[in-house]
């Protein structure tokens, strides 16, 4: 991998600011994904001691790690976006950052479902503002042919802050209680939020004062709807990262659970041996898992940036079509994990399966950013983000929940699972077939950029 110099060596800058700063301003909305990320994930690696403790089903985890999260996160972005047009972004996005971390600590003294929900709630609530902003901010600091390469980079906090949030989520859990580790992910977003207001400026202010004039206002909503609704590609690009957002969330916020129910004597065994008997059963599973999914998704998002940025040099539509093909390749990883007896294999194949279904990233979020006006770039990145939130995470982990509750009718809750995550594997051919969808019209809706003013 490389240099984060590598991901922001093109970046557009204002006059008055250097390579380092652009360079430290990627590194921090990166390190705030991480934190949102890890925020939102760490439920996953704590759904059975929470089940236990709350006594709940497979559905209600599912609606606990995701409806509740999605609901108005999805609402929300629209309207915040909106704002993130005109207002100051960075304040937007430390605002943001605040009030989610706030809600990720209350989680942690949540005495009863219905608390805990709501604060899963309150944490959507303070997310809807972060990534719309943010993927503005980053278009505003870098041209289309660097795009996909700077938003893949600044994807890298999705992937980051599931390893973190399932590995040391899990070893907290199993020395303090799985309350103490949600306080630990929370507690550190209230400083980061007060740093990224101090140190982060917004470019639009510094275009602005460089060319001595007032910037373009943006579109009003009906508007930027307006040519929202005529960009084919846009809408087939969202529907694919929707429906590969329902998969990852669907499957991510139950491979745990599977693994403790399927797999509990292969996985003490290998946290045993790994550890000479240091680790529990979770704590091993959540660092291998965060281990695997981490890496993997890092891998994926950095190459699938990197690799689209090259290709969509001779044909743009090489954004759509080559993570159309990546995850094609990557459904016979799944189910082979899902089915293979062996712990240690099922484990394993799960790398090559998030690497290639993360890939997408950088490509489908710059398609997003390159079809649109620059005053509409937080509004489209808003409705992308809160298709994705309501279908991936507010649908995926409810439907795989439903599903695994359906099938323990008469299976067991460990084969019902298993099932419960093979039947939903087999809607990975939907992604690919939006992605060429969208291929079609690619071309032709792309717009050049201009000065920018979002």
């Amino acid at each position: 991998m490389s240099t984060p110099g590598d991901n922001t060596a093109a970046i557009a800058r204002p006059p008055s600011h250097g390579a380092s700063y652009g360079r430290y301003v990627l590194w921090m909305l990166l390190i705030i994904n991480f934190l949102a990320f890890l925020d939102r994930q760490i439920l996953n690696i704590l759904a059975e001691p929470i089940k236990q403790e709350l006594k709940l089903s497979d559905t209600q985890l599912g609606l606990l790690t995701g409806l509740a999260f999605a609901f108005l996160y999805t609402f929300l972005g629209l309207p915040i976006a909106r704002l993130a047009e005109r207002a100051n972004r960075v304040g937007i996005i430390g605002i943001s950052l605040a009030i989610w971390s706030a809600f990720t600590i209350a989680c942690g003294f949540a005495n009863s479902y219905a608390q805990l929900a709501l604060a899963r709630v309150g944490v959507g609530v303070g997310e809807a503002g972060c990534s719309p902003a943010s993927h503005s901010l980053i278009s505003d600091y870098v041209p289309r042919e660097k795009r996909a390469s700077a938003l893949g980079f600044y994807s890298m906090g999705v992937p980051l802050g599931t390893m973190a949030g399932l590995a040391f989520g899990g070893l907290i859990a199993d020395a303090y209680g799985w309350r103490v580790a949600i306080v630990v992910a929370g507690a550190p977003g209230i400083l980061v939020a007060i740093l990224a207001r101090l140190t982060i400026r917004d470019t639009r202010r510094q275009h602005i004062a460089d060319r001595g004039k007032a910037s373009p206002p943006a579109p009003a909503l009906g508007l930027a709807m307006r040519e929202l609704t005529s960009k084919r590609a846009f809408w087939w690009a969202a529907l694919a990262a929707s429906s590969s957002a329902f998969l990852a969330y669907g499957h991510n916020a139950f491979y745990a659970s599977f693994f403790l129910r399927n797999h509990a004597q292969g996985i003490a065994e290998i946290a045993a041996t790994v550890s000479g008997g240091s680790l529990k059963a979770s704590g091993f599973l959540g660092i291998a898992l965060g281990l695997i999914l981490g890496l993997g998704g890092l891998i994926g998002s950095f190459l699938g940036g990197r690799m689209c940025d090259h290709f969509a040099k001779r044909d743009p539509r090489a954004n759509v079509l080559l993570p159309a093909g990546a995850f094609l390749v990557s459904l016979p990883f799944v189910l082979v994990a899902v089915f293979i007896p062996h712990t240690l294999v099922a484990l394993l194949m799960l790398g090559p399966a998030i690497l290639l279904k993360t890939f997408w990233y950088g490509p489908i979020f710059a398609t997003v950013q390159n079809v649109v006006q620059p005053g509409t770039r937080a509004t489209a990145a808003a409705i992308l983000l809160g298709m994705m939130n309501l279908i991936g995470l507010g649908l995926g982990p409810v439907t795989v929940g439903i599903f695994s509750d359906a099938f323990a009718g008469t299976l067991g809750p460990s084969e019902g699972l298993r099932w419960g995550l093979a039947v939903t594997a087999i809607m990975g051919i939907v992604p690919p077939a939006c992605l060429w969808m969208a291929s079609r019209t690619l071309v032709s809706e792309t717009v050049e950029d201009g000065p920018s003013t979002a």
